[in-house]
């Protein structure tokens, strides 16, 4: 049987010469969180007893995750969790796996919602796009003065993991899960709109790295040949319905080539609004943040 060291080596030996393009490739760490997996112990454990054995079945557990792996197979997948936050989720092929440029837009969330809180208001917030939950499940978390965060998807299998979500965090009377065509199932207009919708361009289909076209769920990751038009919709339809109320506030993820287009599309649909611009950890444009005159306006 193969200690923790040679299982390790024989891991990294196998993912350095894996066929075909992957993603992020670093063959050390995925060979690291798999076998940490596969034995329940932290990454740390693996070098403070490299001579330890692994038993047959999981030196065999772990041989099989290093070849699904090899095939481009996302780690997050095979482990059935990824960090967001600073907390664990779960996810699996239903859901999109969580980038931590979207952690970008919770901390801009949690400004705003604690702004308003701190004003006296209590504000009515809607994640749409919602997938595993993570958004809506963080801002519970991290400010437990928000009575309530409705959360929509229109995949009825991505709310069965954004409910197991809410279940291990306990927020599932605060979080209210929708199926949901964008806004189309929102009881009433919010105060905070929050989106990160599909905004991948079916034209960048060739570009894209396997480890996410073949694993990844194409319903959370293409809108349109663009990919504007899920986040042009949902502008449209917020505009129409009225379900951002006067004063509201909204962050949209989107490529880093929407920025223009979405900026001519809010203007045209809220001349008086404010917009600006978070840029997310490459420098590049990654959320628009659109601000609605009006009376609920926080100083």
């Amino acid at each position: 049987m193969a200690s923790i060291q040679q299982a390790l080596q024989e891991g990294i030996q196998r993912l350095q010469v894996r066929d075909g393009r992957g993603g992020e490739q670093n063959p050390r760490l995925d060979a690291q969180v798999l076998l940490g997996h596969i034995l329940q112990v932290p990454r740390a454990t693996l070098y403070a007893y490299p001579e330890r054995e692994l038993s047959a079945e999981q030196e065999k557990r772990f041989r099989e995750l290093i070849e699904r792996r090899a095939r481009n197979e996302p780690v997050a997948y095979l482990v059935g969790e990824k960090e967001f936050y600073r907390r664990d989720f779960q996810v699996d092929a239903r859901v999109l796996i969580p980038r931590p440029e979207t952690e970008l837009l919770v901390e801009a969330a949690l400004k705003e919602a604690r702004r308003r809180l701190d004003a006296g208001e209590m504000p009515v917030v809607a994640d749409v796009g919602t997938g595993s939950g993570v958004i809506p499940i963080t801002l519970a978390l991290e400010e437990p003065r928000l009575p309530v965060i409705y959360a929509c998807d229109v995949s009825v299998e991505a709310l069965e993991v954004a409910r197991a979500n809410c279940q291990r965090y306990g927020v599932e009377e605060r979080v209210i899960l929708l199926q949901s065509d964008l806004l189309q199932a929102l009881p009433q207009p919010v105060d905070m709109l929050l989106a990160n919708l599909p905004y991948v361009g079916t034209d960048e289909l060739p570009q894209m790295a396997p480890d996410v076209w073949n694993y990844e769920p194409h319903l959370a990751l293409f809108s349109g040949p663009d990919g504007l038009g899920l986040l042009m919709r949902l502008c449209r339809e917020a505009r129409q319905y009225g379900m951002l109320r006067p004063g509201g506030w909204c962050v949209l993820e989107m490529g880093y080539l929407h920025q223009e287009p979405l900026t001519r599309l809010v203007k045209s649909l809220w001349p008086e609004a404010d917009v600006a611009c978070i840029s997310d950890y490459a420098g590049l444009d990654r959320h628009l943040v659109v601000r609605l005159p009006g009376s609920n306006q926080v100083p």
